[in-house]
């Protein structure tokens, strides 16, 4: 077999001097067009940036105060905004997507294929599209006829449910054997007992991705705040990113600052849960 399948560029069949200054090079360029920028994003959140053009790679004139004037404009108390809002959200979210996706795989009833389409088309259609429905569902919510705009909970009910999510756990408890339901069933247990003893314990890969992309897609939320908050105090913080950038006597360093703490739970996010993510991703079906 041709060696140069091991890797996707073959690099690793070729050795010699061109070889090794080619294999740096590529890799250099590599690192700096994908690392580079989130590389000086966490250097100048460190440093003194007086202009824009004076952004760095290269650390130096180390400084605390970018942070300190980020906590004085309130950035920990829209970062705290920010974890009640994806904690919650989250939460919602995965129970919902477990319970829908369980019906949608392990059960049949007429309409199925109607649902699976309709989950399917809330994926296609923008955020701008439904703002104004949006926005007059939480000014009156149906049934109970509560206002959500101007609170928190306005930002976590619309995400709780995500038809990625939905689609994703649908499809790997499709791929869980018959067999182990028909055990459980012999054994006397009922339909809550197999669904959380012997259905999710299995989908964990499965959540693992869910949990990744949902807590990234909720926590970049940036159009869903914007439209439900009524006042600073609301503001979680990519949406108040928007109010330190348009403020004359906050620097850009300060907004660099800002701007890794909004990063930051996102990568820790992936680190807690990447050996489930991958998992996830690899496992394709489980064999009985």
């Amino acid at each position: 077999m041709n060696r140069q399948t091991d890797t996707a560029l073959g690099l690793s069949a070729r050795s010699g001097p061109v070889a090794t200054v080619s294999k740096v090079l590529l890799y250099g360029v590599l690192v700096v067009v994908f690392a580079g920028p989130l590389i000086m994003l966490l250097v100048s959140a460190f440093r003194r940036v007086p202009s824009p053009t004076r952004l760095s790679l290269i650390p130096g004139d180390f400084t605390l105060d970018n942070f300190a004037v980020a906590f004085d404009r309130g950035v920990l108390g829209y970062l705290l905004n920010s974890f009640i809002v994806v904690g919650g959200a989250l939460l919602l979210q995965i129970a919902v997507s477990v319970s829908a996706a369980y019906a949608l795989a392990r059960k049949r009833f007429p309409g199925l294929r109607l649902v699976f389409l309709l989950i399917l088309s809330t994926m296609m259609l923008p955020e701008e599209i439904l703002v104004i429905p949006l926005a007059g569902v939480l000014a009156d919510v149906p049934l109970v006829h509560v206002n959500l705009t101007g609170s928190l909970l306005g930002m976590i009910v619309p995400v709780g449910a995500w038809g990625f999510s939905i689609l994703v756990m649908a499809e790997f408890m499709k791929e869980i054997p018959l067999e182990l339901e028909e055990a459980a069933r012999l054994d006397g247990a009922g339909e809550l007992r197999i669904f959380a003893s012997v259905v999710l314990p299995l989908c964990r890969p499965a959540l693992g991705v869910i949990g990744i992309f949902g807590f990234t897609m909720i926590w970049d939320q940036y159009l869903l705040p914007l439209l439900v908050a009524t006042d600073a105090g609301q503001f979680t913080l990519p949406l108040a990113l928007r109010t330190l950038r348009s403020d004359e006597d906050v620097g850009l360093g300060v907004l660099l600052a800002a701007a890794l703490l909004a990063l930051l739970p996102s990568v820790i996010a992936f680190i807690a849960m990447q050996r489930q993510f991958m998992n996830g991703l690899t496992s394709g079906a489980i064999k009985g």
